[in-house]
C-alpha cells in the first residue's frame, strides 16, 4: 500500500510499465498532466454539447460575409 501508485481496491497497476524506473518526480507529473488532459476533455465535452441544448448566440459571426452563428454546424458536421 506505501508504493508509488498503489490504489485501492485494483492496487499498483501499470500495463505500460512507465512506473518501472520508480522515479517518484516523473510519476507526480503524469500524474498532474492526466489530471489536466482529463479538465480539458471535460471542458471540451461541454463546448461539443452546450450549443446543442442551449442553442447558439443570436447575430453575426462576420457582418462582411453575412454569415451568423446559426449557419455554422454543430459537432462533426462543423469541422
Amino acid at each position: 500500500e506505501n508504493e508509488l501508485g498503489v490504489q485501492d481496491p485494483v492496487g499498483f497497476w501499470d500495463p505500460l510499465g512507465l512506473a518501472a524506473d520508480g522515479d517518484a518526480l516523473a510519476f507526480k507529473r503524469r500524474r498532474c498532466v492526466e489530471l489536466k488532459h482529463g479538465r480539458i476533455s471535460m471542458l471540451a465535452t461541454m463546448g461539443y454539447i452546450t450549443p446543442e441544448v442551449t442553442g447558439k448566440f443570436p447575430g453575426y459571426l462576420a457582418p462582411s460575409m453575412n454569415l451568423k452563428f446559426a449557419d455554422i454546424p454543430t459537432g462533426l458536421a462543423a469541422v
